[in-house]
């Protein structure tokens, strides 16, 4: 059996809780160290390039997920990992206040349990989409999970931006406990029973993980696909760590103001991917070449908008969201397409594998923007530090653009949301 529209929508809430916990982490509290506590940008930079690096274990949360015949404890075990690193996250931002030493080594740790829950959860969660969706059903169902993770994002950073201000401490716990708790109650709700119902039993695989690693690395489409995956991802989460920060240093921006900041900016990659969606899955307009070119250029120009401080900032920071789901929805729609191909039985490995080359992406994109900022800001003005970042960041999405140019040169024209053939 296949899974049905509900039963996708229902897997799209565990996206959606994921997004719910991380987007706190990457954001809010982020903002706080930086801002409120003085302290610099390369330090959060570092930890979230910790929990990032930690999702160099996907492949192996995949594998395992593959040969070990169920998912949805892994789904479910990942997410409360999750939850308990996002809350204790918050804890220790609190701590920095009275010991610089206890707020590092608790957030260290919280950071690694991040990493831990994301990895286990989110690439055991895109393993059984890929699974058990009909092939011509992956493409729409790659757009709504990501849909229902942006919104997700999105929510929660405009909900909890409104709660926070006047910031403090307690405040900033209750807001972060209720969220990992409801997101952690949803996963159990929503991905309940599914994998029973559309998966007959499998006996487990004895492959060594190496050889089951090694075996998927020899396929061309996936190491090719690999490789784009980590340079479209430097230039996807360079500002990610510097948006509210400079929301705050540069326009004066409060906490709950940059944290909305955030919210607005993926609420433009929510309607750049529902955009797509439609087009190319519903009106078939567009294919994969020409919907993640577009959606790169216009990144690029929306980063040198923000750059330049042209006008007011949250109009460029939502054109960078939205063309920021147009990219991301056919670079999604692709890798669904793609895991159900070559050997059968590894979905898990090959979605593992694109998550370690995003992770790797993020963590270095983000600590590079981060670190280059801190260096920049040293000599000079911080409108002029933050803008060059900014600008660079640009130049990547140039350079991933001509990149899925020559990829899709090579090889023939897909339909719209499928990965090119051989």
């Amino acid at each position: 059996m296949t899974l049905s529209w509900s039963q996708i929508a229902r897997l799209g809430l565990v996206q959606m809780a994921l997004g719910a916990i991380v987007v706190l982490t990457t954001s809010t509290l982020n903002r706080l160290m930086v801002v409120e506590f003085a302290l610099p940008a390369v330090l959060p930079g570092m930890l979230v390039g910790l929990h990032y690096g930690i999702q160099l274990s996907r492949p192996r949360w995949g594998f395992t997920s593959d040969t070990g015949g169920n998912r949805t404890k892994w789904i479910i075990g990942g997410m409360l990992i999750l939850a308990l690193g996002g809350f204790l996250a918050a804890f220790a931002v609190t701590l920095f206040a009275t010991s610089f030493t206890a707020g590092l080594a608790l957030s260290i740790f919280a950071y690694a349990l991040i990493g831990i829950g994301v990895g286990a959860s989110g690439t055991s969660l895109l393993a059984l989409l890929a699974t058990t969706t009909a092939p011509e059903r992956r493409a729409a169902a790659a757009t709504i999970t990501w849909l229902m993770m942006i919104f997700g994002i999105a929510m929660t950073a405009g909900i909890a931006g409104s709660f926070l201000d006047p910031y403090s401490p307690a405040r900033l716990l209750a807001v972060v406990a209720v969220v990992v708790t409801l997101a952690t109650l949803l996963t159990i709700l929503a991905v309940r029973g599914i994998e029973a119902r559309v998966t007959a039993t499998r006996e487990p695989d004895t492959m060594p993980f190496m050889q089951g690693l090694a075996e998927v690395w020899r396929e061309r489409k996936t190491r090719n696909f690999t490789l784009f995956v980590f340079l479209s991802m430097n230039a996807y989460f360079m500002q990610e760590l510097i948006l509210e920060p400079f929301a705050g240093l540069v326009w004066n921006y409060t906490p709950g103001q940059s944290t909305k900041l955030s919210g607005a900016q993926n609420g433009g990659v929510f309607i750049g991917m529902l955009t797509v969606g439609i087009m190319a899955t519903g009106f078939k307009i567009g294919a994969l070449r020409s919907w993640i070119i577009a959606g790169c250029l216009g990144s690029a120009l929306s980063l040198i908008g923000i750059a330049m401080a042209v006008f007011a900032l949250t109009p460029l920071v939502v054109a960078l969201g939205f063309f920021n789901g147009m990219f991301a929805v056919a670079a999604i729609g692709s890798m669904m397409a793609l895991a159900a191909e070559g050997r059968g039985q590894r979905e898990g490995t090959r979605m593992g594998l694109w998550g370690a080359a995003q992770a790797i992406a993020a963590g270095f994109g983000g600590l590079t923007g981060a670190a280059a900022v801190d260096l920049m800001r040293g000599f000079q003005p911080d409108p002029t530090a933050f803008g060059i970042v900014f600008a660079a960041e640009a130049a990547l999405f140039i350079a991933a653009a001509f990149m899925a140019l020559h990829i899709m040169e090579n090889n023939r024209q897909p339909r719209a949301g499928l990965v090119p053939g051989e």
